[in-house]
């Protein structure tokens, strides 16, 4: 049997039920991103900020109470909320964060803010300088008030 032959005897679906598939699958999928937004989550602004960007009050108060713990916590320096994410202690040079993205989220009546951030390790078999080191990252963001509460969710790189 010629390829021709072939392809005229295989029935293809018309065009009608295409549409209406195609149709099924978009409602599908705007359904799903409907529902994932309706759970109270809003998509938090912010500016990483640098070294020379951060607050005097957070590098000199905040900043050395908390850079020993792997956490994210939020305070608020002249009516601007910042978050702030950190490691803690590592041994050598190679580890770093970054904050990814930021959501608030409400329910019953309590916000909490989840903080997304990356985390990468140095890679094995590479020189590192054998110095303890305190990776964090801080981020101004667009938020009037402090939340009720903060979760880091981390994601290895």
């Amino acid at each position: 049997m010629s390829e021709n032959k072939f392809l005229k005897k295989i029935k293809w679906p018309s065009k009608k039920v295409l549409i209406i598939g195609l149709v099924i699958v978009i409602a599908v999928v705007a359904g799903i991103f409907i529902m994932g937004n309706l759970n109270g989550a809003e998509t938090v602004k912010f500016k990483v900020l640098g070294d020379n960007e951060i607050p005097q009050d957070i590098v000199g108060q905040v900043i050395p109470e908390y850079r020993d713990l792997e956490r994210a916590l939020a305070c608020m320096v002249d009516d601007k909320v910042y978050v702030l994410v950190s490691r803690g202690e590592k041994p050598t040079s190679g580890f770093a964060v970054t904050i990814d993205r930021m959501l608030v989220e409400e329910k019953d009546g309590v916000t909490n803010l989840a903080v997304y951030a990356k985390f990468a390790d140095p890679e094995p078999g590479v020189a590192l300088t054998q110095i303890l080191t305190y990776p964090l990252q801080v981020a101004e963001t667009g938020l009037t008030t402090l939340p009720d509460q903060i979760e880091l969710r981390v994601q290895y790189k």
